[in-house]
């Protein structure tokens, strides 16, 4: 387990500075395509956030951790109320189950780990978590979950997905745009960004509401 942890806090250190090349659901997914009989497909570009309209950043944060620039890797304010609302959706036997997880927390789980909710993967989720925010800035932080984050069947990474959904640059995606990407990050295998449906419509118009609101870190 020390080899383990070591060679993790290594990595993280390593992808201080350099692009993240691909991830393990990247992988999953395209095993998953071969023993399907079908394409394997993968669509990422790396970018600098400097190369990111700022509105993308907004979105992120806005939708999927609001108070990112304010806490350590962890928002227990936001695992307190999905545990609140988890339980509520269970005792009526219906509903979503929401996530408390941070950009932090999705970062280190894209980057590193394998897609699942079993209490190993969660502590290392933690563990990793804890060393991404020692070592990158929130800068950083958001530049690779921006990068590496899945859009689609085969697509990774807001720069991939702005080409393939609205043939442009990440740097030219105006807030609508914008908000309509973040707004499938939920499931993006069952959300589509080419095909919303109304839940995702209401996603990106709620993330459009917030924008004035968040605040972009500035290292």
């Amino acid at each position: 387990m020390g080899a383990i942890a070591l060679v993790s806090v290594f990595l993280v250190m390593i992808f201080t500075w350099l692009p993240v090349p691909a991830t393990p659901l990247a992988g999953i997914r395209a095993v998953q395509s071969v023993f399907q009989s079908q394409p394997v497909k993968f669509q990422k570009s790396w970018v600098s956030i400097d190369e990111m309209s700022p509105v993308v950043l907004k979105a992120a944060i806005a939708s999927e951790d609001f108070r990112f620039v304010e806490h350590n890797g962890f928002d227990f304010q936001a695992i307190k109320k999905a545990i609140e609302a988890n339980r509520r959706a269970e005792r009526r036997g219906r509903g979503r189950l929401r996530g408390g997880s941070t950009i932090s927390q999705q970062t280190a789980k894209n980057v590193f780990l394998w897609p699942g909710r079993n209490y190993l993967r969660k502590g290392l989720e933690a563990w990793l978590t804890v060393w991404i925010e020692v070592f990158w800035s929130k800068r950083r932080i958001l530049e690779v979950y921006l990068n590496v984050i899945e859009f689609g069947d085969g697509v990774y990474g807001v720069e991939a997905a702005s080409r393939k959904y609205f043939k442009k640059s990440a740097s030219r995606l105006n807030a609508s745009e914008a908000a309509l990407l973040i707004a499938v990050l939920p499931n993006p295998k069952r959300f589509k960004v080419d095909r919303p449906s109304g839940y995702v419509r209401f996603r990106q118009t709620a993330i459009l509401r917030r924008l004035s609101y968040v605040e972009i870190p500035t290292s």
